[in-house]
C-alpha cells in the first residue's frame, strides 16, 4: 500500500517518478516500511510512504515488540509517525551543545576536566568539547549497541561519566577517530553541569520548542542518551533540517548562529587522524560535529552535504548548495548496502530538485 499525505510546491509529481520507484524497490529490504519527506527552499515538496510488510516481517515485529513488553504496530508510516531514531540523535545533541557555545557559556576548546573532575582523575581531563562532538576523544568505547545498553543501566549522568572514566584510552585525544556514544555523553554531562538542568529539559527548551518539534524528545529514563536516545517524527526532524539549511534560522527566529552551523559541518577527520572505527554505512564520509560530511569538504570549510543516519535505518541529510533537505524514516538493522542506498537516493533527489 502506498500513501501520499501531501505534496506541495510548484514541482510536477512526474519529477519524482524515479524516487517513487526507489522507495517501492527498497521497501522490502528496509523491513517493509519507508517514509520520505523532502524540502527545497524551506518548503515541503515531497512526502510519501510505502508499506509492504510481509507475513515474516510482521511475525518478527511481533516478537520484538513482545520482548519490549509492547504491542506491535503495523500501521503505515506517516509524517507524524514517532519512533526511535538512534544516531540521528547525534545531530540534535550537537546542535544543543552549540547553543551554549553561541551564548559564550562554553568554548569548543574547553577541556572536560574543567567541568567533570572524575575524567581528570582518570587521565581524560584534557579532552576538549570539540573532540567530544567529533568522536576524537581517543577513549576506547564498547560497540554502539553495547554502549547504549550499558548506559541505560546507569542511574544518573554522574554514574554514566564514571563508567566512561574507567574506559581505556587507545591513543592521543584529537588524533583517533572512533564513532561511538562516548563523546556526546560527556558533552551532555557538561551542559548539565553548566546549566543545572537535565539534558532532556535543555533539549526541550532550546531545540524542540522553538523548532515546533512537538513529538521529539530524549525520553524519561534515569539518564539521557545524547548519542542515540531520541525519538522523533519525519515532520519534526524536517523542521530541524530546515533550520540547518537556513544557517540557524527557523520561522525568523535565530536558533543557532551561522558560525555554529558552519563549524558543525567542517570535516575534522583529517589525514593525520587514525580511524579506529568507522561504521560500514558511512563509507568514505568525513565527520564534523554530530554529523557526517558527505560531499565537497575542504580544509576549514563546511561541506556541501551532511547527514547523521541512525542504526535503525533512518537517514536525514541537507545540501547547502541546493538548499534541500530530506528525511527517510525506516526501522531495520541489516546495514548491508546502506551507504550505497544513501548515495543513490540523494543522487535521485538532486536530479528531481534541480
Amino acid at each position: 500500500m502506498i500513501s501520499i499525505l501531501f505534496c506541495c510546491g510548484n514541482l510536477s509529481a512526474q519529477n519524482f517518478s524515479k524516487i517513487d520507484s526507489w522507495l517501492q524497490d527498497h521497501a522490502d529490504v528496509m523491513s517493509g516500511r519507508v517514509y520520505l519527506v523532502l524540502c527545497k527552499d524551506g518548503k515541503i515538496v515531497y512526502n510519501k510512504g510505502v508499506s509492504e510488510l510481509s507475513a515474516k516481517q510482521k511475525m518478527v515485529g511481533k516478537i520484538l515488540a513482545k520482548r519490549q513488553g509492547k504491542t506491535a504496530d503495523f500501521s503505515d508510516y506517516t509524517a507524524t509517525t514517532r519512533q526511535q531514531i538512534a544516531s540521528c540523535s547525534k545531530w540534535l545533541s550537537a546542535a544543543l551543545v552549540m547553543t551554549f557555545v553561541d551564548e559564550g557559556k562554553l568554548k569548543l576548546s574547553d577541556t572536560v576536566g574543567k567541568y567533570l573532575p572524575v575524567l581528570s582523575k582518570s587521565g581524560k581531563g584534557n579532552i576538549t568539547i570539540s573532540e567530544c562532538l567529533s568522536h576524537m576523544t581517543a577513549i576506547k568505547s564498547p560497540d554502539l549497541k553495547e554502549s547504549l545498553s550499558e548506559m541505560r543501566q546507569t542511574n544518573s549522568m554522574d554514574e554514566a561519566i564514571q563508567m566512561i572514566a574507567a574506559m581505556p584510552m587507545e591513543g592521543e585525544h584529537g588524533k583517533v577517530f572512533r564513532y561511538s556514544n562516548t563523546g556526546l555523553q560527556i558533552a551532555g554531562a557538561v551542559i548539565e553541569k553548566i546549566s543545572g538542568k537535565s539534558f532532556e529539559t535543555l533539549f526541550a527548551e532550546r531545540i524542540a520548542r522553538p523548532l515546533e518539534m512537538k513529538n521529539t524528545d530524549f525520553g524519561n529514563g534515569k539518564v539521557a542518551l545524547p548519542a542515540g536516545g531520541a525519538s522523533s517524527t519525519p515532520k519534526d526532524y524536517m523542521n530541524f533540517l530546515i533550520m540547518i539549511v537556513n544557517k540557524g534560522l527557523f520561522n525568523g527566529r535565530r536558533i543557532l548562529s551561522e558560525n555554529s552551523v558552519n563549524q558543525m559541518q567542517i570535516n575534522r577527520v583529517t589525514n593525520g587522524v587514525n580511524k579506529a572505527y568507522v561504521p560500514t554505512e558511512a563509507g568514505n564520509f568525513g565527520y564534523g560535529y554530530g554529523e557526517w560530511v558527505m560531499e565537497n569538504s575542504t580544509a576549514n570549510k563546511p561541506g556541501n552535504a551532511v547527514t547523521s543516519p541512525g542504526l535503525f535505518g533512518s537517514y536525514p541529510w541537507i545540501d547547502n548548495q541546493k538548499k534541500t533537505a530530506g528525511f527517510l524514516m525506516a526501522f531495520y538493522l541489516n546495514n548491508k548496502g546502506r551507504h550505497e542506498y544513501y548515495v543513490e537516493l540523494k543522487k535521485l533527489v538532486d536530479e528531481a530538485l534541480k
